[in-house]
């Protein structure tokens, strides 16, 4: 694939202006605009209104579930949005903390008309977010939000008021979590069981905690508990998908079949092996992807994967007999090229997996049982499963960005990155975008000769901090990463 074209791919020209949404739904420092009670209760009410007018013919008693993490600002922001919601007509049926694709499955499962899940991820416990799930159970598109924002920032609102009767109610739903857990083991083979299995598994001190563990011990599995007793300020800290070290080294003192570390959220994992190696989510799609082939389930014997996987996945699969498409960066946009394009598997290298057979987006649980019905099945270890992967050498880097510029338009910086391509030839990618979270410009680099595209990324990052750069330190796990 020509690393020019992949270039264009990574939107090296900032995201169109928007007031509240990202990548992935509305996030930023809790109590700080936009994530404030007040901004919540407008997103409520104008997610309340759309999708009331959005609801199937005939559909006359309106509901939105709302879950979340395990945040502290989690109660502010749930009751915001539920007095918002209900203000609107809409009851609000609140689940508590709950993974993410929980609310995914959950939202239509119980028929409700939307989902929403209070989280920010693998984020710090001082930030949080709000993202939307339709009433199928898929992530919003951009033109829903879109609504959403001119509802908000608009006096659309000003004439819907119900009173009386016609207001909404507030429930807590008290069995979602034996719902979750009853749909979870029912992704993993009736003939299989985790029987004889250690596996340490680390929940990011997060919505999992009670989730993941009773799944895999149902399941037969013992299960090496880590990351399970969130305190509302411990989320995500040195623990979980962004500090994998930690699983790795209850894998090697217990002895452990593998190891699997979610994140705040649970909507992706990263897992190490027996020897406590790192596999992450490019590995993970090369042996589910393989697996899908030969039992004639991979739909159209395609692979969807985004522009930050590494060239060995295209290559593997290809290999194979089948292909690999890439979409943009964002498990949400991983979605919508599978179901646009009628594939049923797909995910990021950071981990987010999509079982279209089984679950609307990424789900670490979900991964995980498939992964381990594949080690059971063929009676191999995880460390000689993922040797079907054979990486390229891969640099990814990060500058820190004062605004979001387009980076074309900025002649030192757009000849360095022509200069890259050209030195890298058909042999390499060169991907740089900005990050859909944070004022970040991501360089990604891919070649053989890892010295030279080392040095590749480092003047490239050096170009762009030199021109629209902060001179801080991109601290949020990608600054010197290099992928072998």
């Amino acid at each position: 694939m020509a690393a020019k074209g992949n270039r264009r791919q990574g939107n090296a020209a900032p995201a169109g202006k928007r007031r509240l949404f990202g990548t992935d739904g509305i996030r930023g420092v809790a109590n700080v605009h936009p994530m404030t009670s007040e901004m919540a209760i407008q997103v409520g009410r104008a997610a309340a209104y759309l999708f009331r007018q959005s609801a199937r013919p005939g559909h006359r008693h309106h509901q939105i579930l709302i879950g979340k993490d395990t945040r502290l600002s989690g109660y502010m922001i749930e009751n915001a949005l539920s007095s918002g919601i209900v203000s609107m007509g809409v009851d609000a049926l609140l689940v508590g903390p709950m993974p993410t694709p929980g609310i995914a499955f959950l939202t239509s499962s119980m028929r409700a008309d939307a989902g929403i899940v209070i989280s920010a991820s693998h984020n710090p416990f001082q930030d949080n977010g709000i993202k939307f799930f339709s009433r199928d159970g898929f992530k919003l598109p951009d033109d829903l939000e879109i609504q959403m924002e001119e509802l908000i920032f608009g006096d659309g609102l000003d004439g819907h008021r119900p009173t009386a009767t016609q207001l909404g109610k507030a429930y807590k739903i008290e069995d979602s979590r034996g719902r979750y857990i009853v749909f979870l083991k029912n992704t993993f083979p009736k003939t299989l069981t985790l029987d004889g299995m250690t596996i340490a598994l680390d929940c990011a001190n997060g919505a999992a905690f009670r989730v993941a563990p009773a799944v895999l011990e149902e399941l037969g599995a013992e299960v090496i508990h880590l990351g399970v007793e969130p305190d509302g300020e411990n989320i995500n800290r040195d623990c979980g998908s962004l500090h994998p070290e930690v699983v790795s080294a209850a894998v090697l003192k217990h002895g452990a079949d593998l190891g699997i570390a979610l994140d705040g959220d649970a909507d992706r994992a990263i897992f190490v092996d027996e020897k406590g190696a790192l596999v992450d989510g490019d590995a993970i799609m090369a042996i589910c992807g393989l697996e899908l082939m030969r039992e004639g389930a991979l739909a159209k014997n395609t692979v969807v994967a985004t522009v930050m996987s590494n060239l060995g996945l295209e290559r593997s699969i290809r290999e194979a007999g089948g292909k690999m498409i890439r979409s943009q960066v964002g498990d949400r946009y991983v979605v919508e090229e599978m179901v646009r394009g009628g594939y049923n598997f797909g995910g990021e290298q950071s981990g987010h997996l999509i079982f279209l057979d089984h679950n609307t987006t990424g789900d670490g649980m979900i991964s995980a049982l498939q992964l381990l019905a594949i080690m059971q099945k063929r009676q191999r270890p995880l460390s000689e499963l993922a040797g079907v992967l054979t990486r390229v050498p891969q640099i990814l880097l990060n500058a820190r960005v004062r605004e979001r510029l387009d980076l074309h338009g900025i002649p030192r910086i757009d000849e360095a990155m022509r200069q890259v391509e050209q030195e890298l030839g058909d042999a390499g990618r060169l991907l740089v975008r900005y990050s859909g979270t944070e004022p970040v410009v991501r360089v990604m680099i891919e070649g053989e000769d890892e010295a030279m595209i080392r040095r590749m990324a480092e003047d490239l990052v050096d170009c762009i901090t030199a021109g629209v750069g902060t001179g801080e330190p991109a601290t949020d796990g990608l600054k010197r990463k290099v992928v072998r």
